[in-house]
């Protein structure tokens, strides 16, 4: 397999682990706050160090200290810029009520089961989180495939590893309005399946345009680049979300975890 099939392939599967999450939802009627806090710390913690530990060191070896930190602004700026157009908020959504006050659906809305309203609400919620993750995925994408074309294929697999664990409480969040508001476990896992999709289009987008181009100074600056996105999304979207449900001690927990998780898998596999 060539290392562009090949990190494609690591795109297609990071991307479709959203699938995994809504699978998982199937089985959560009341989910234990802990146990987010705990998954969401993990995830970031293994963002991050695979972000400071193999993304930018590589990038500093192959193109310089300078060109790297470029690399990782730029990666920065470019997913806050998205951020701040198309948000993507899923933690809890504010409908009106018949008397003018204001109820909260949060992410997991088992309690809310009141009528047609209600399901309009959280079917509206569940669509808005596809979408925007589906849009926050593209960037996602083009980082595992610019860390699968590397030629070094243990790096790309770890990268891959990293923003799949990430994409798992995603597909939990699109899954769970979708399956409350319909009933439907098939719509749910569609709306959650095509938020992943996303990724291997955003390296397709991105493997188009940046074809020609293609030069080792090129694709290591762009793992500076996936950097940059990567510690945007642990540090503005799963640790606040975590933090949401008050369980600071397994947030921190999580996240040295998911760090020494990843240090070890590094460790053996090299």
């Amino acid at each position: 397999m060539s290392d562009v099939s090949f990190a494609f392939v690591l795109t297609l599967v990071a991307g479709l682990s959203t699938g995994i999450g809504s699978a998982i939802a199937y089985f959560i009627r009341k989910p234990d706050t802990k146990y987010m806090s705990l998954i969401l710390g993990f995830s970031a913690g293994v963002m991050l160090y695979i972000s400071f530990a193999e993304l930018l060191h590589q990038s500093f070896e192959k193109v310089g200290f300078l060109n790297a930190n470029l690399g990782f602004f730029a990666g920065i700026a470019f997913i806050a810029v998205i951020d701040i157009l198309i948000p993507h908020e899923y933690k809890q959504e504010r409908i009106d009520e018949p008397d003018g006050g204001v109820a909260e659906i949060d992410e997991y809305p088992h309690r809310y089961r009141h009528g047609q309203k209600d399901r309009h609400h959280l079917m509206r919620a569940g669509m808005l989180t596809a979408i925007g993750i589906a849009i926050h995925n593209l960037p996602e994408g083009l980082a595992v495939f610019s860390s699968g074309i590397t030629g070094d294929r243990t790096f790309g697999f770890l990268v891959a590893i990293a923003i799949a664990l990430h994409n798992i409480p995603e597909g939990v969040s699109v899954s769970m309005p979708i399956w409350e508001a319909t009933g439907s476990r098939g719509k749910a896992f569609l709306y959650s399946f095509g938020a992943g999709l996303a990724e291997p289009i955003g390296a397709i987008i991105g493997y188009a345009i940046l074809f020609n181009f293609l030069t080792p100074t090129l694709i290591y600056s762009l793992l500076a680049f996936a950097a940059g996105i990567m510690v945007y999304i642990s540090l503005d979207e799963l640790l606040p979300t975590a933090h949401l449900y008050g369980k600071e001690h397994q947030v921190i927990i999580g996240v040295i975890g998911g760090m020494v998780v990843m240090a070890l898998s590094i460790i053996l596999i090299r």
